[in-house]
């Protein structure tokens, strides 16, 4: 059953998506109790690259090493080792992790998980059992690193992002400060991972839908009040999303009883043209391109 605001229908893509923050801590949280306390042991890297050359010594240096904890910061996932040094992963459009097999979390966009697209994989060994995992990425626009765990935070990939949008930092106060004098849209604004890190397009689309603001309206001018609407209705899609498997794809059998997918149906994203569910009276659900990207929005409820 979907969570509240996210009925069952289904949704149109317009492009190819990253998977975006509840996909990404879904994975993390698969992770998790197969990785935390085990020991890595048969590493196979099975190519030199993904969209970066991996770490020198890749298989070496994760031989052996123990994890100690898995975590997440924005879309990146982040393995601390023994070794005292963290693995860190980025899924780009189409990394998926699998364990036995089986792949970690759902996602809008579906990719093959096996054969010549799975690039590395390993066994975690814990209590006399070893699981499999294994990383595949079809169009290798993730990527992997070894960075040195206590110089993670002042890493390139790290040292500008901003808070984490379910963390105590993310506030109406940072968004005020962050969004002063600012002329650019609020949509394309949080977006810019150095004042909110991790939030993507659909989940930004859903939110300003849900705190009724325009989609168009320069930064610099969303009151306080309706800041504070929009961290409450931030918060709420991802946790409910991440509640959800964080995901926007569900296997269904469809009328011909062959096999299709059956996607969450957002409020707003996918919805080009279709009824507003806050009011079917309003006009239709309207999609326009912002810095490069589809935003769908009810130009009747969310007002500039």
């Amino acid at each position: 059953m979907a969570p509240a605001g996210l009925g069952a229908g289904p949704v149109r893509r317009y492009s190819p998506a990253m998977p975006e923050l509840p996909e990404v801590e879904t994975v993390r949280r698969g992770l998790e109790p197969v990785l935390v306390g085990a020991r890595l042991t048969r590493v196979r890297q099975n190519r030199p690259d993904l969209r970066f050359p991996f770490p020198d010594r890749f298989v070496d240096r994760l031989e052996g090493a123990t994890v100690d904890r898995v975590d997440r910061r924005a879309k990146y996932l982040l393995a601390a080792l023994s070794t005292g040094e963290t693995w860190v992963t980025h899924l780009g459009m189409t990394g998926r992790f699998t364990v036995d097999g089986e792949q970690l979390g759902e996602f809008e966009e579906a990719a093959p998980i096996a054969g010549k697209h799975e690039h590395m994989s390993l066994c975690a060994a814990r209590d006399r059992r070893q699981t499999r995992l294994g990383f595949a990425d079809a169009r290798r626009f993730g990527f992997m690193g070894l960075i040195a765990t206590e110089a993670v935070e002042a890493h390139p990939w790290f040292a500008a992002l901003g808070p984490e949008p379910l963390g105590n930092a993310f506030s109406a106060t940072h968004l005020a400060e962050a969004f002063r004098g600012k002329a650019q849209n609020i949509k394309v604004s949080l977006l810019d991972q150095r004042i909110v890190a991790g939030l993507g397009n659909i989940y930004v689309c859903e939110a300003l839908w849900r705190a009724k603001i325009s989609p168009t309206l320069p930064a610099g001018r969303v009151s306080r009040p309706r800041l504070e609407a929009l961290t409450v209705a931030i918060r709420d899609v991802l946790t409910e999303a991440i509640a959800a498997g964080g995901s926007t794809l569900r296997d269904f059998a469809n009328a011909d009883g062959g096999q299709g997918y059956f996607q969450h149906a957002f409020d707003v994203y996918g919805r080009e043209g279709q009824d507003c569910r806050r009011d079917p009276a309003h006009p239709v659900i309207r999609r326009i391109v912002q810095g490069g990207r589809s935003t769908f929005y009810c130009p009747t409820c969310q007002r500039r």
